[in-house]
């Protein structure tokens, strides 16, 4: 391992490659201090092994290991991870444990309580890919117990509970990782193109400012408003294999119907928040990145949409946001324009698949100068304790704004928020769904 710290004094310097992953270089130096600098820097790579460094070295022969609480899809889905391995597996049912396991092979270790797989000393990620009304909660006892942290979206069920993520993953000084990663790689959905270009065109200031961006079916993004919950359960008998109680944990005890839980619990405000809880982050977070919204949230949400079910999640026809700059996200749930635009400014507009009524804009865009670098693998921030690009701080703001629009949805008003101190003005009901009560004995 390359330890920063140790060298930044010395006549070796840090500096950060093409692809946001820090590399160490001699600076210029005469053959003798060269010869010297060089047996430190073979004294610095010996292999020795990580408990005799103390907790939290990474000897650069170690291998990241991995702990999996939550073995869904998404759970037994992210088993395989290049220079990880798992060492430990974690599901209130024992039919999804035993399937990981499987895949895994012997040697893992497996639990029904997840406090037993994050106290592992030889556990260095905890990968949390339960429903989202565990993740807060969990990633603040992986912090304590010095675990840096990989976490499926959205990030939190509540703006509260992203709060208490942010303080402990700082306090604790560990590494988080948000499971989206539209803003640094991967085509963006319709727009048939990474959001690289996108952040280059708005930083550009071509289509002026401020700017609007619709999230539609026309601008090639699908809300899933499939993720509806059923607004008559009837109580079914518990599966032997599933403790109902625990997969509930910190949510409220409703009788057991097969449709909250696993596959089809999305539909249900105790435990996500629809097709906004599902691909809200997948959508808005790389909006964020792009307006240059990463410290801040919108001041209004505004919402059209019929009155939420108290226990099931709806649709909506549109949610608006509006920053105190005048940008706007405007979450379009029908779809109705087929012209429009996907972002759209007073000078431009850019529409689906990257195309635009700017003349020439690829050219424009290539005399343009690129983004900041980004740690984009999360392998070398663990090891060298750089922070990833979506982070517990940028991904609290863009899980904020998801967490924004369910509130409002569940009231069926427009509300005013501060960005500072994160709360509604004047809104008794909504500012008690920032912070709602957890079921005992659970709390964060």
């Amino acid at each position: 391992m390359i330890n920063l710290e140790r060298h930044k004094h010395d006549n070796c310097q840090p500096f950060l490659n093409d692809k946001g992953i820090y590399k160490m270089k001699l600076k210029a130096t005469s053959r003798r201090t060269f010869l010297q600098n060089t047996a430190k820097l073979a004294v610095g790579f010996s292999i020795i092994p990580r408990h005799v460094l103390g907790k939290g070295f990474i000897a650069p022969s170690d291998q990241l290991t991995k702990g999996i609480i939550g073995l869904g899809g998404m759970g037994r889905g992210h088993i395989p991870y290049a220079s990880t391995r798992v060492v430990a597996l974690c599901d209130v049912d024992a039919t999804h444990l035993a399937s990981a396991q499987k895949i895994v092979g012997g040697g893992v270790k497996t639990f029904h309580d997840h406090r037993e797989l994050i106290a592992l000393p030889e556990v260095d990620i905890v990968h949390i890919a339960t429903p989202p009304h565990w993740h807060g909660i969990m990633a603040v006892e992986a912090a304590k117990a010095g675990k840096d942290i990989w976490c499926e979206k959205p990030m939190t069920r509540t703006i509260g509970e992203g709060k208490k993520v942010v303080e402990a993953v700082k306090e604790y000084k560990r590494m988080f990782r948000l499971n989206t990663w539209f803003r640094f790689e991967d085509n963006f959905y319709g727009m048939n193109t990474t959001v690289r270009p996108i952040k280059k065109l708005v930083e550009s200031g071509l289509l002026g400012w401020p700017l609007k961006v619709t999230v539609s079916k026309t601008t090639g993004f699908d809300w899933k408003f499939y993720w509806v919950g059923k607004t008559k359960l009837e109580e079914q008998p518990i599966p032997a294999e599933l403790d109902y109680d625990r997969w509930l944990g910190p949510a409220p005890y409703k009788p057991y119907n097969a449709h909250r839980v696993h596959q089809t619990f999305r539909g249900y405000w105790d435990y996500d928040g629809g097709g906004l809880g599902d691909m809200g982050q997948h959508y808005l977070d790389p909006i964020q990145y792009f307006l240059g919204k990463d410290e801040t949230s919108p001041i209004k949400v505004e919402v059209d949409a019929e009155q939420q079910h108290p226990d099931a999640c709806g649709t909506f026809r549109k949610i608006t946001y509006t920053y105190a700059d005048g940008c706007q996200i405007i979450l379009d749930g029908e779809a109705k324009d087929p012209t429009a635009a996907y972002i759209e400014g007073p000078n431009g507009k850019l529409f689906n698949g990257f195309k635009s009524d700017i003349p020439n804009l690829k050219e424009k865009l290539a005399m343009m100068p690129d983004p900041v670098p980004q740690v984009t693998n999360f392998l070398d921030s663990v090891k060298y304790r750089t922070p990833f690009a979506l982070n517990e701080s940028n991904g609290f703001r863009s899980c904020t704004i998801i967490n924004m629009g369910k509130i409002a949805l569940q009231l069926g008003r427009t509300l005013h928020f501060n960005p500072d101190t994160q709360e509604f003005h004047n809104d008794t009901e909504a500012n008690f769904l920032i912070n709602p009560p957890m079921r005992g004995p659970w709390t964060i």
